[in-house]
């Protein structure tokens, strides 16, 4: 699709691939094409998950700090929008996401990997947020999305410090969901789709949308999206499938057609 960032789908899992070597650093070039890749994935009707994955020893080690340095206010002011833009059109992919994590996934590469639903990570894997080191916060959804994830205070620790976090670490705290030998990382990140094959589509993404916009209301609110999405849903197909399914021949055995 693009020079650093490509979209393979097999089998109906759709695989976002960073190469940029040798650290996948997230220049402007490599925001925009995730972002295309990432709206690519979101329109395909074959895809039904998506993962992203920098390959096998480096995930992204963050933002292309020669790019950034030359850089002013009134440059950044520009850029700015850009650099959330990306992250905005992963996290809207209405369908089930993980990030695949080998080696490190620090700054803006962690941020990839926090815009996604689920985190399997390499034994070696590291994360962090050590923008505080370079005199600035994280700006592609960091201090946003980690403190939704771990929570305000460790979300505040980690950015505060720089400091980077292990995989047995991140684990602990909810930063990542899975933890496998680094060679099984991505064959893993296929098992996590894989179990979303064949499911109700617009479910999902109703649950996904549900799920995410409640995060940013207060209750009553995200209870009133809830109610508007639970709704809608039964102006599918599926809803109809799902339901005639169970009460003929018990729960789980309903093929859904997406629509």
């Amino acid at each position: 699709m693009g020079e650093f960032v490509s979209l393979e789908v097999e089998d109906g899992i759709g695989t976002i691939r960073l190469n940029r070597p040798p650290m996948n650093a997230l220049n402007q070039q490599v925001q925009t094409e995730l972002g295309e890749a990432s709206k690519a994935a979101a329109a395909d009707p074959e895809v039904f998950g998506v993962i992203v994955y920098g390959g096998e020893k480096v995930f992204a080690a963050g933002a292309d700090i020669k790019q950034m340095q030359a850089m002013g206010y009134t440059d950044m002011v520009r850029a700015a929008q850009g650099l959330q833009e990306f992250t905005r059109a992963l996290a809207a992919i209405p369908k089930p996401t993980v990030a695949a994590i080998t080696g490190y996934a620090l700054g803006g590469g962690c941020e990839v990997a926090l815009a996604c639903d689920f985190r399997i990570a390499a034994d070696n894997a590291k994360l962090g947020q050590p923008e505080i080191l370079l005199g600035i916060i994280p700006g592609a959804g960091g201090t946003q999305r980690l403190a939704r994830l771990v929570g305000p205070s460790r979300a505040k620790e980690l950015i505060f410090s720089g400091r980077f976090v292990d995989a047995a670490e991140a684990l602990a705290i909810g930063l990542v969901d899975e933890v496998v030998p680094a060679e099984e990382v991505y064959a893993a990140a296929r098992r996590s789709m894989a179990r979303f094959r064949g499911g109700p589509a617009l479910a999902m993404a109703a649950a996904k949308e549900a799920i995410d916009r409640g995060l940013d209301v207060d209750l009553q609110t995200g209870l009133e999206v809830e109610r508007m999405l639970f709704t809608g849903l039964f102006a599918t197909d599926d809803r109809q499938i799902g339901m005639d399914s169970f009460v003929a021949n018990g729960p789980g055995k309903a093929s859904f057609t997406g629509r």
